[in-house]
Order: C-alpha cells, then structure tokens, then sequence
C-alpha cells in the first residue's frame, strides 16, 4: 500500500447497544436514568406517568480487561438508554401513545432493563407480570436478554429483602436474567447495575460519537423540565391534562443566553385559571422554576416567557396529539 493510499485506521470495536429501560408507572425509571447519566435530562416527580416520550440518554462504561487476550477484548461499552412511559391500561389516545411508546422501545432494543419497585407490596414480585395490565410488558421482555433491577431497596427492611431477591432469582433461572438490587436515588447498586447491562451488549463499533449524551434537541429537553414543574406544582390531576409546547427557542450566542417562548396547553379553562394563579403568582411560579432548571441542563443563561392555551380534549384526540408532538417515534 503507498503512502498516497494508505491503509485506513481499524474502527475501535467496544460493547454497544440499545437497552430499553421499561416497567409499571412510577418504579423509578427516569431518576435511575438522570442517575446515570450525572444531569436532570427526563422530568421526574412523584406522580405516575410523568414520562410520556422515549427519551434517548448515551453512557460510557470502561469494562475489566482480560489479561489473556488484551488485545481482542472490549475495553469500555456505550450503553445507549431509552427511558419509557410506564406501562399502563385504560383508555385515551395519549395513554395509548405512551403504552405503544414503551413497547416498541422494549421489541426493538438489544436488552430490557425492567425496573421494579421493590418497595411497593403489590408490585415488586414477579407474579406482577402477570396481571392484565403489566401481562404486555412481561411478554416484551422474555423476548430480548434482560437485566432486572429491584429499585428502591433504600425503602424495604432487610428481612423483607432476602425473599424478594429469592423470588426474583428464581424467576430469573428460567429468564435467563441478572436480578441486581439498586436505589436510584442514592446511587446504591448503580455500578453493579451498568456491569451487568455492558456484559449484555453485542460488540459492535461505538454508536454515537463520545460527547453525545442524547439524539434529543435542547428544545425538546426543556419542554419536558418545564413540565415536570406542573407535576410538582399543580393538584393531582391537572397535570395529565397539560401539555408544553415550544414556540420559539432562540440561541443568542453574543449574550450566550438562550430565550424560550412555551405554552401551557390545558383542556379547560378552569383549568387555566388554576395555572395562572391568582393575579399570575402561580405561571409564575412555574416559570422561575422551569427557567432554572432548563438553565442548568444547558449551562447558560435562559430567558423563559410562559402563556396558557385552552385546547379543549386534546389528550384524547390522535390529532391534536400529533400537533403536540406526540407521534410515535417522533423526534423533537
């Protein structure tokens, strides 16, 4: 080969994939990705089905070396994550969206990671799987190699832990899965939980390049933080009837600040009246909160204006969904 047609450079050959992140509402699966990832990038809250989108988050792991075959063994693995709406029945076209959301991230994946709650008695052991609401989810992940982490172990007294992880090994001799007990919100168990997850990935080359974290846009991104804050601040159903809509996002790289235009979209007009707030004190609120939370994420300053829009029954319309972003496997 002559110097003028040179030999190109071998493609660094590491563990690499997709690993669907699924299980029931509010088990934990956006903290444990926010965990891992080391940045808010999914809203979070105590209430059920805060996620509503497949979100993509991109995590380096170095992975042991064998020392008899150095050269041929993978040093580090790229986990590519995909955080799922819970699993949920019922009717509605935005329910709908989200359960075929997180189906289809589990069929197409390399692996599931099933998140259970093991501090939820009627949840946590592996009869769960199959009852009618959760049955879809169980069959999805028998099909693909799984990993199943038992979040929230923080929460459950010791002689209550002994069994469940028995329970959940004796489920996974026939699965063929890793059982690890994690806490996502302390960190406990994380370490173990990626090891496990890398040894499950294909040899591949790296799928994204090292400094992407997401395939999302910073837009998208900060539509799901300002959300997150009607699920922290509002009552106890409104925020299943609202939705963010991003209508101008402006980078300005002289002030090295970004300017954000969103709407509140709600199905009434009691219920704008309840997020604006008496004499405005509650968007407010609202939009401080979303303002420095978006400003975090994208390490500058932000400028947020917030209005509120009536769209009467949108959750329950395709159309109006669609209009909102929630198409499925749509990108933002």
């Amino acid at each position: 080969m002559s110097d003028d047609d040179p030999t190109p450079p071998a493609i660094p050959i590491v563990r690499a994939g997709f690993c669907a992140i699924v299980g029931l509402p509010n088990v934990g699966k956006s903290t444990l990705l926010n965990r891992i990832l080391g940045v808010r990038l999914t809203a979070v809250s105590p209430k059920p089905q805060t996620t509503r989108n497949r979100i993509l988050g991109i995590h380096p792991v170095p992975l042991p070396v064998d020392p008899a075959d150095a050269d041929a063994t993978p040093t580090r693995a790229q986990i590519c994550f995909v955080d799922t709406p819970g699993i949920q029945a019922g009717k509605g076209a935005l329910r709908r969206y989200m359960r075929d959301e997180a189906l289809a991230a589990a069929g197409e994946g390399d692996l599931a990671l099933l998140v259970i709650d093991a501090a939820d008695p009627r949840g946590r052991l592996p009869a769960r799987l199959a009852e009618p609401d959760a049955a879809a989810i169980g069959d999805a992940v028998r099909r693909r190699p799984l990993v199943v982490a038992l979040n929230k172990v923080d929460k459950v007294a010791k002689p209550d832990l002994l069994p469940l992880m028995s329970a959940w090994h004796e489920w996974a001799a026939v699965q063929d899965a890793d059982i690890i007990p994690i806490s996502a919100a302390t960190g406990d168990g994380v370490e173990a939980l990626l090891a496990a997850v890398a040894r499950r990935l294909p040899e591949s080359p790296a799928l994204f390049p090292d400094d992407v974290l997401t395939d999302r846009a910073d837009r998208f991104l900060a539509a799901e933080l300002i959300r997150e804050q009607l699920f922290l601040q509002l009552g106890k159903e409104l925020p299943y009837a609202a939705a963010i809509v991003i209508e101008s996002f402006e980078e300005r790289a002289d002030r090295n600040d970004v300017v954000i235009g969103a709407i509140v979209v709600v199905e009434r007009d009691s219920q704008k009246a309840i997020v604006v707030g008496k004499g405005g004190a509650r968007i407010k609120q609202i939009g401080i909160a979303g303002r420095q939370a978006v400003a975090e994420l994208l390490g500058c300053p932000v400028h947020l204006t917030l209005h509120v829009k009536v769209m009467p029954d949108w959750s329950d319309a395709d159309r109006r969904l669609r209009e909102l972003g929630y198409a499925p496997g749509g990108r933002s």
